[in-house]
């Protein structure tokens, strides 16, 4: 506990994060993400998502980055993300083959940051990183909703193939800005 406490505030908010995906997922499926299980879903992870935004404000603007952060703050964001689209799968709302693209390239990244960290390197998330991100969480946010017709339906579908590139491109981005990690492999 004295660990918490000893935390600045951004890496504060990346541990809330973490915390709340745990309620998130049992609104999401105990309730089928319907009636006012859908709101309570939406609010946990629209909460969640805000302070991935508000940590990296808060430690830019008062010169509170660290190793901690730049480690933990991606994983929050992974496990926030994929665990919402693991539920939405099991909801049906979402095709398994864009969830396993985004899951993929989480799961690369972690490699590569792993080889990374044991070569004294940290690796800070890229633009095109933080774009997929945001992606994500507006396609995620839509789904939960749940529109099944109008221009808000077209855009969800829209949103699934973007989120799906974009996750693509970061991954291609982010490798190769960093393939000197990949030298140093030999």
């Amino acid at each position: 506990m004295n660990a918490i406490r000893n935390m600045n505030l951004p890496n504060k908010l990346t541990c809330l994060r973490m915390i709340m995906i745990i309620p998130f997922v049992i609104a999401m499926l105990f309730g089928r993400a319907e009636g006012v299980w859908m709101w309570v879903s939406l609010i946990l992870f629209a909460g969640a998502s805000f302070t991935d935004m508000l940590d990296g404000k808060i430690a830019r603007s008062r010169n509170l980055i660290t190793d901690f952060g730049k480690f933990m703050d991606p994983l929050a964001d992974k496990l926030l993300v994929c665990s919402a689209l693991i539920c939405l799968i099991d909801l049906r709302r979402i095709p398994t083959w864009v969830v396993l693209v985004i899951i993929a390239r989480e799961f690369i990244i972690s490699g590569f940051r792993l080889v990374a960290s044991d070569n004294g390197i940290v690796i800070a998330a890229s633009w095109w990183g933080k774009t997929k991100t945001v992606s994500q969480m507006i396609l995620i946010i839509l789904l939960i909703i749940d529109f099944t017709s109008g221009p808000l339906y077209i855009l969800t579908k829209i949103m699934i193939y973007a989120a799906a590139a974009l996750t693509v491109i970061s991954l291609v981005d982010y490798i190769y800005k960093n393939r000197n990690v990949l030298d140093m492999q030999g």
